[in-house]
């Protein structure tokens, strides 16, 4: 028996895994060679960042990279904070596929 794809389910968990599109100038360039940058979740594997690109946005992923960057300290006069840690995606779509990040 074959078990039925609950949709719904799975764009709830893609919002959740695509937290933003990373839009700057060198992300603007590499948007003109299939590639698309996004801040998503730190616990995220490149399968489920995949997934969710795919799902939310119809194309077909190529390959995904994913880069941590660490939390680092921060003064404020003598006092020590954190600036809060992120992990970025670099997603690459097959030739022909496009993501407009600017209209959603």
């Amino acid at each position: 028996m074959v078990k039925s794809k609950d949709t719904t389910q799975d764009s709830k968990i893609a919002y959740k895994i695509l937290i933003e599109p990373w839009i700057t100038e060198e992300s603007t360039r590499q948007a003109e060679l299939n590639k698309y940058v996004f801040r998503v979740s730190e616990r995220a594997d490149k399968k489920q960042i995949e997934r969710s690109i795919e799902g939310v946005y119809s194309v077909k992923v190529v390959s995904v990279n994913t880069i941590s960057i660490p939390k680092k300290p921060r003064y404020r006069g003598n006092k020590l904070g954190w600036k809060s840690g992120y992990k970025k995606a670099i997603v690459t779509v097959k030739e022909g596929d496009k993501i407009d990040i600017f209209e959603k």
